[in-house]
């Protein structure tokens, strides 16, 4: 698996979020036919998985968690919807 950075093509996503949300960084990377859109905030970040034809796989999950957010997918409560699954992350403030 490999994640392609894709973000220059969604700048209209990009500019909502940064604008209308209290996002501060927003990334939008391809993983084959899933989308995965990672975002962060003052005190979360995010991980939305998309595809058009099936269901988001767990290994699919798993491998973005690690290279994006480096988390395990054990330690995190993934929210399974249909053809999306959705990783919100606590930021630890100090």
């Amino acid at each position: 698996m490999r994640l392609i950075d894709i973000t220059n093509s969604y700048p209209h996503l990009v500019a909502q979020q940064l604008a209308h949300t209290d996002t501060n960084y927003i990334k939008v990377y391809s993983l084959g036919s899933t989308t995965v859109i990672y975002t962060r905030a003052a005190s979360h970040d995010e991980l939305l998985f998309t595809n058009d034809k099936r269901n988001i796989q767990d290994a699919e999950i798993a491998f973005a968690l690690d290279k994006l957010a480096h988390v395990a997918f054990a330690d995190v409560n993934v929210i399974h919807g249909d053809k999306l699954a959705e990783v919100s992350l606590a930021t630890e403030e100090f």
